[in-house]
């Protein structure tokens, strides 16, 4: 009997780096730095949209480099893991090879310090604090994955802080009329509302990957209380941020259109519940389908901000 042989599908390299860096967190980041951008524009004196989008591109391709980093350094760190609860992951999946993958790492954290320094002190800091957070979060001996609440704060904290304060105050001082740093309400009140959703989206992530994580002794909030709670406890963090967005963004951010922020945070706040009625917590793949619909409001977020303000 002569035997066949069988065609494997060819690894295609940009297919696979694509998915190394995390789509979705590749989005989230550059959603957040334009529309801070875009806050910048609104708020600066004498700042035209074309004015700063030589600094407004190096900053995101910094930005950028900084989460192939995170998300890089962490896959490095659990191939095991994620060939149970990820196993689409070109590093779980044998696409690419860990020598690629820690060149890919080390390539763009070096890239995000160069870029970094060269745009100045404030974007040097927020670019160091942003690979420490992330090497603490996945490396030993810290690996602050393993502790719901650390890994929580972590993701959060990034998300929140480093990305919205420190990319404004680089851009406020960057392109700002007299050399400052002045942080609007606009962008306090979206570090205010993207900590609780970012709390979310880190405790939500874990609830697909219960088997894996269990398996390997990583004690997340779903591990612990399991996926049922995890989600009740997201939504209402998730509810209570567009609510107080709806109620009090208008007053915090005055110079906004009160109608698109109170408006467009209930209407966020309905398509959340819609989806949550489909989210199954005991099937992976349906939740892990809701799961980036959570991340499809996060961009919307910033949008709805960035919009308010152009339109007040």
């Amino acid at each position: 009997m002569t035997g066949r042989a069988v065609a494997l599908p060819a690894v295609r390299p940009l297919g696979a780096l694509w998915r190394f860096s995390r789509p979705h967190t590749i989005i989230g980041t550059t959603v957040s730095i334009v529309a801070l951008y875009l806050i910048a524009v609104d708020t600066l004196p004498g700042l035209a949209f074309d004015g700063g989008l030589f600094d407004l591109f190096w900053t995101l391709v910094a930005g950028l480099a900084v989460n192939v980093y995170i998300v890089g350094i962490n896959q490095l760190e659990d191939v095991e893991i994620d060939r149970v609860n990820k196993p689409f992951l070109p590093l779980a999946a044998g696409e690419m090879t860990m020598e690629t993958g820690r060149a890919i790492v080390a390539t763009s954290a070096a890239l995000a310090i160069v870029l970094a320094v060269t745009q100045g002190a404030l974007e040097t800091v927020a670019v160091v604090v942003g690979l420490a957070v992330g090497t603490a979060y996945s490396l030993p001996p810290l690996r602050l994955k393993r502790f719901a609440v650390a890994a929580s704060l972590c993701i959060s904290g990034v998300r929140s802080v480093v990305v919205n304060l420190g990319v404004y105050a680089h851009f406020s001082l960057a392109l700002g009329p007299d050399g400052t740093v002045s942080i609007p309400a606009a962008v306090w009140a979206l570090t205010v509302v993207v900590l609780p959703f970012s709390f979310a989206i880190a405790i939500l992530k874990d609830v697909p990957d219960a088997e894996g994580d269990r398996r390997f002794r990583i004690m997340t909030f779903t591990v612990r209380v399991g996926g049922a709670k995890v989600l009740r406890a997201g939504l209402a963090v998730l509810a209570l941020a567009y609510i107080g967005m709806a109620v009090l963004g208008p007053l915090l951010i005055p110079e906004a259109n009160p109608w698109v922020l109170a408006g467009g945070h209930l209407a966020a706040l309905a398509v959340l519940l819609a989806w949550a009625r489909g989210a199954d917590p005991d099937d992976p793949a349906i939740f892990t389908r809701f799961y980036m619909r959570v991340w499809k409001l996060f961009f919307l977020e910033y949008a709805l901000v960035a919009l308010a303000c152009l339109a007040g």
